[in-house]
């Protein structure tokens, strides 16, 4: 009886050790097998994470997880995910260079022309302006040309001028003629000479006076006087200006009638000092009016102003032009338009790519696989359509960021600002360590070569001691 009894609970007591046991086993199993699935599934897969930030504040770091200032869970920053790889340069995951949508160009030779606009006026042809004076004193008898903006021609008359001083050096120059010839049979040199000399004399003095030749042979044939003098136009043009009328006394120091040829005019525009490098002399021009629509009117580069004016900050273009027609009048108003000469083969890069920060320029070279490194540029001319010409910092074949690089330059301060919370904590663990180890270093040595020397010393009390003594006198009170 009892031996059926016992058997049963044996065998229940056995299948109890059994379960136990292997529940055990199974346990210890899925111990190790979690751990090893949250080694090789944890948040940087294997890797010990460089730090953890703030989500919403990327500058609050710290070296273990826990909760940001606004209350949320602190996210790992892996190391393939901010880590520099090469000195100066900074390493972006691709997919955030996808999302800031940096654009990348290859650095390339190119020739760089610009095309210089200014708005400009017609004026007169300074070289082709005449004014007319007469070189005796009188007063205008009979004025031919009497009006602004008469059209003359080379040689035709303009007016008559009656002058006493005149009168009298024909009347002088008809008894020299006599003379001359009373006096052109003689024997005597002096005589003959003295005839003639004085004869010459007298022309001169009325070719100096204009008197033109034509007149003076008619006034030897016929021998009469002529009571006024003739002015003729010197240039054929237009009448710009008239300052005598009929009956007006006249003299040497007035400006009677200004004359402008129009067959060549000039067209002035103010240009911008930045464009004066692409201006040369010679070069070619064109001005379009705009009461001409579909016409334009060519001529070279003549004058570039070697001065600024200082109220506009611009310089003075001068272009000659031609004027068969007469539609180019002065001071119209006109477009006026410069084709530069075009810089051959320099190194030129998008004007979008540079980072002007106002002591230097950068440009955001990019390394490839993820790295960009901002480099220092010298620029050279602005071809006013996007390109700007390089003299030093970029070689042919380089890549540039020319879209997104002020993102990137962003991240890299970021980084930057990282790199140098993370040093700070370990420069100040250093620090401590050091500190500690020569306390303890300092103390070993104490205690070996003074030990008696100690113990007075912690009798008496030291700084620590009176430390604290102040500090329980301070409680007591």
């Amino acid at each position: 009886m009892m031996k059926r009894i016992l058997l049963p609970a044996l065998a229940i007591a056995l299948a109890v050790a059994i379960g136990w046991w292997g529940r055990g086993f199974l346990a210890s199993g899925d111990t190790m097998s979690h751990g090893a699935m949250q080694t090789t599934d944890g948040p940087c897969a294997g890797a010990a994470p460089l730090y953890w930030k703030a989500p919403m504040d990327p500058t609050y770091i710290r070296q273990e997880p826990g909760k940001s200032p606004m209350g949320m869970d602190l996210v790992p920053v892996c190391p393939g995910q901010a880590g520099v790889s090469i000195e100066g340069s900074v390493e972006i995951d691709p997919q955030t260079v996808q999302n800031i949508g940096v654009r990348t160009e290859r650095v390339t030779r190119r020739d760089l022309s610009r095309s210089i606009r200014a708005v400009g006026r017609i004026a007169y042809d300074e070289r082709r302006v005449e004014h007319v004076h007469t070189k005796v004193q009188g007063w205008v008898e009979k004025l031919n040309v009497d009006f602004v903006g008469q059209t003359v021609k080379r040689g035709q008359p303009l007016l008559e001028i009656y002058s006493p001083e005149l009168v009298a050096t024909q009347e002088e120059f008809l008894v020299a003629a006599r003379y001359r010839d009373a006096t052109g049979e003689s024997p005597f040199a002096d005589v003959r000479g003295g005839g003639a000399s004085l004869y010459e004399a007298t022309r001169r003095r009325l070719e100096l006076w204009d008197i033109s030749e034509r007149d003076i042979n008619r006034l030897l044939e016929t021998g009469r006087i002529q009571k006024t003098l003739t002015l003729y136009a010197p240039t054929s043009g237009v009448i710009t200006a008239l300052g005598v009328r009929s009956g007006m006394e006249v003299g040497p120091n007035q400006n009677l009638y200004t004359i402008a040829d129009l067959s060549r005019v000039w067209a002035i525009a103010n240009v911008y000092e930045y464009e004066l490098p692409w201006l040369e002399l010679g070069q070619p021009g064109a001005v379009e009016l705009a009461y001409l629509p579909g016409r334009h009117y060519g001529g070279p580069i003549t004058y570039i102003a070697p001065f600024l004016d200082p109220k506009t900050r611009t310089a003075e273009v001068r272009l000659e032009l031609p004027n068969v027609d007469g539609a180019l009048r002065p001071e119209m108003f006109g477009n006026i338009h410069i084709q530069a000469s075009p810089r051959k083969s320099v190194i030129a890069i998008p004007s979008e790519a540079v980072i002007r920060s106002g002591r230097r320029n950068l440009v955001v070279v990019a390394l490839g696989r993820g790295r960009f490194s901002p480099r220092p540029v010298s620029l050279g001319i602005d071809s006013g359509d996007g390109w700007l010409e390089v003299t030093d910092g970029l070689a042919p074949g380089d890549d540039i960021v020319v879209s997104g690089q002020f993102l990137i330059d962003s991240e890299s301060n970021l980084q930057e600002a990282v790199r140098k919370l993370l040093a700070a904590p370990a420069a100040e663990g250093d620090t401590h360590a050091g500190h500690n180890m020569s306390q303890a270093t300092a103390g070993t040595e104490t205690s070996t070569a003074e030990p008696e020397a100690m113990a007075p010393s912690s009798q008496q009390g030291g700084p620590m001691d009176h430390g604290q003594e102040e500090g329980h006198a301070e409680t007591n009170r």
